[in-house]
């Protein structure tokens, strides 16, 4: 099982390696989701994410979550082969977290080198739990 601490990683990057690892049929648990990051100007992500919301019916879907563990986790959905029954077995192998449940707080956390925002010399960027707050989340972190 990797545990893995998503503070100062951009989003994208860590969720290509989670769904990479889940495929080879590793578990993987993702604690401190609200940290993630989104590299980009804040308006134009803020605008990206507020259209992902409002698409569909809210009756009917397609529904996309405001929360910072479940947007992470349906960032992780989508580089899954997700109508095939693999993918959805991957999906089932990973779990994300906002701050770390007592369950893991022994556990050694990895980290990812190359998902590693402050490593990069960018300027512009945004959490996952900054994000959710623009969204309409109640902030319970």
């Amino acid at each position: 099982m990797l545990v893995i601490d998503a503070t100062n990683l951009i989003l994208g990057r860590l969720a290509s390696f989670a769904a990479k690892k889940a495929l080879e049929g590793e578990e993987i648990v993702i604690v401190n989701s609200e940290k993630a990051v989104i590299s980009g100007k804040k308006d134009s992500i803020f605008e990206f994410y507020k259209q992902r919301r409002a698409r569909g019916n809210p009756l009917k879907g397609p529904y996309y979550p405001r929360m910072p563990d479940r947007i992470l986790r349906r960032a992780i959905r989508g580089m899954l082969p997700w109508h095939k029954p693999r993918g959805r077995e991957a999906f089932k192998r990973v779990m994300c977290y906002i701050g770390i449940p007592e369950k893991y707080k022994n556990q050694e956390f990895i980290s990812i080198k190359e998902a590693d925002y402050s490593k990069l010399k960018k300027t512009g960027f945004i959490t996952l739990g900054k994000l959710a707050e623009m969204l309409g989340a109640k902030v319970r972190w």
